[in-house]
């Protein structure tokens, strides 16, 4: 079997588990926003919400990244204007898990610097980034 099927298989299954984490873990974070400080309802929030991050999240991202410019040159397509377009979608990803972990941090904290409603709201922006995601590599559209 052919290197790049399996440096591709492993880009997928990566962007995968770092997809279920980027939609699961503000969900978190809105039921964290509104359980009472100090709370066991709250310290057990706070343990699964570094778990998702630190043992899910922050290696499926860097695994996104290493196999996904993997695939991109194995294929050829470095240079292609879909792949530029992508690799900025990507960043913008990478920039949400970023200030997802930063939200993380408040939160471990005790700091309840947002509502509910904003973490609601902070939801979307992993899948409106992945449809445009998925749009750009299966439709090359430049």
């Amino acid at each position: 079997m052919q290197i790049e099927l399996w440096v591709k298989a492993i880009h997928i299954i990566a962007v995968i588990s770092w997809m279920a984490g980027l939609l699961y873990l503000p969900r978190l974070y809105v039921y964290h926003a509104t359980a009472p400080v100090g709370s066991e309802l709250s310290e057990t929030l706070k343990l699964m919400e570094t778990r998702l991050l630190r043992l899910i999240m922050n290696p499926a991202m860097l695994m996104t990244w290493i196999f996904g410019f993997l695939t991109g040159y194995l294929q050829g397509q470095l240079g292609d204007p879909w792949l530029h377009a992508k690799l900025l979608l990507v960043v913008l990803m990478t920039a949400a898990h970023m200030m997802f972990a930063k939200y993380r941090r408040e939160l471990a904290d005790d700091k309840r610097v947002r509502e509910a409603k904003f973490f609601r709201i902070a939801n979307e922006v992993p899948t409106v980034l992945m449809v445009l995601i998925v749009f750009l590599v299966i439709l090359k559209p430049f």
